[in-house]
C-alpha cells in the first residue's frame, strides 16, 4: 500500500468529512467574538488547529477502541480491525495531528497554546469512558464544544460568559445526537459490559434524554442571542435549528433506527452550517449598518 492510499484510508477511517459537524461552530465563535469578520489568518490558523484537534482525537479513538471494533459487527471493516493499516502508521498520523494543532494554538495567542493540553486530555479521555462511565456522550460533548470556545479565545484572547453559552449550547446538540447515534450499539454494548446512556435508560429513556438536551441547547442559543442582542437572522437561524432537531427527533420517534443516518448526518450537518450562516448574515448586516 502507497503512502497516498495509507493517507486515503486514514482519512476514511477518521471520517474527516464530518469535520463539518464542529467547524462551522469554530467559526460561529470566531464571528462573535470579532463581532466582525475575523483576520483571514486567524481564520486559517482556527482551521488548522481544529482540523489537527479531531484528526487526532479520532485516530486515538480507533487506536484505542480497535479490539473492540473487531468484535462489533458494525465497526469490524474499519480499517484498522480489518488489518488495511497497523496502530503504528496511525500513531504516526495522531502525533503529526497533534503537532499541527499545537503549532496552530502557538500562532493564534498564548492562552490558546496553554489550554491545548487540556484539550488533548478530554479528547485522549472520551475513547475510554465507555469503559466505566455512561457519560461518555457528554464528554464527546465538551470535546465538540471546545470548537467554539477555542475560537472565541483565539480572537478575543478571553473567554466571557457569550462563549461558554455558545459552548454549552454545543455540548449539549452533541451530547444528544451521541446518544441517539449510540442505540445502534446498544446489544453489542450491553453484551460486552460496555457503558453509555442507551444501556442504562434504554431505547425510550434515551430519547428522551436526547430530547431534553437539544431543548436545553436551544435555549442556550437563544439566550446567546438575547445575551449579545444579536439581530434577527440569528434569530431565524435559532428557530431553524429548534425545527430540524424537532424533525431529528420525529424521525427517530418510537426507537425506530431505520432513519438514523438521515437523522445523524443530515440534520445535524445542516444545524451547524445554519447557524454560521445566520452568524454571518447577522455579522454582514450589522457591519453594513
Amino acid at each position: 500500500m502507497t503512502m497516498f492510499d495509507r493517507v486515503r484510508v486514514f482519512l476514511e477511517m477518521i471520517k474527516f468529512a464530518h469535520t463539518i459537524f464542529a467547524l462551522p461552530f469554530a467559526f460561529t465563535g470566531a464571528l462573535l467574538a470579532a463581532r466582525g469578520l475575523p483576520a483571514l489568518s486567524q481564520a486559517g490558523w482556527i482551521v488548522l488547529a481544529m482540523v489537527g484537534a479531531r484528526t487526532a482525537a479520532m485516530g486515538l479513538n480507533r487506536v484505542i477502541d480497535a479490539e473492540i471494533d473487531a468484535k462489533n459487527p458494525r465497526t469490524a471493516t474499519r480499517a484498522i480491525p480489518a488489518g488495511l493499516l497497523g496502530k503504528g502508521p496511525v500513531m504516526v498520523f495522531i502525533a503529526l495531528s497533534i503537532m499541527l494543532m499545537l503549532f496552530a494554538a502557538r500562532m493564534l495567542n498564548p492562552l490558546c497554546l496553554y489550554l491545548s493540553p487540556v484539550a488533548l486530555g478530554f479528547l485522549f479521555l472520551y475513547s475510554y469512558c465507555k469503559r466505566f462511565t455512561s457519560l461518555a456522550h457528554v464528554v464527546l460533548g465538551i470535546c465538540l464544544a471546545g470548537a467554539p470556545l477555542g475560537a472565541w479565545i483565539a480572537i478575543s484572547g478571553e473567554a466571557p460568559v457569550p462563549a461558554f453559552l455558545l459552548a454549552f449550547a454545543v455540548l449539549f446538540w452533541v451530547a444528544g445526537f451521541d446518544i441517539c447515534y449510540a442505540l445502534q450499539d446498544l446489544e453489542f454494548d450491553r453484551s460486552r459490559g460496555l457503558h453509555s446512556i442507551p444501556v442504562r435508560l434504554g431505547v425510550n429513556g434515551s430519547l428522551w434524554t436526547a430530547r431534553i438536551f437539544h431543548f436545553i441547547s436551544c435555549v442556550l442559543l437563544l439566550a446567546l442571542y438575547f445575551t449579545l442582542q444579536l439581530g434577527p437572522f440569528f434569530l431565524l437561524g435559532c428557530v431553524a435549528t429548534c425545527a430540524m432537531l424537532s424533525y431529528e427527533h420525529w424521525l427517530l420517534r418510537g426507537g425506530n433506527l431505520e432513519k438514523l443516518d438521515a437523522a445523524f448526518f443530515n440534520m445535524n450537518g445542516y444545524i451547524s452550517v445554519t447557524i454560521l450562516a445566520a452568524t454571518l448574515l447577522d455579522t454582514l448586516t450589522r457591519g453594513a449598518a
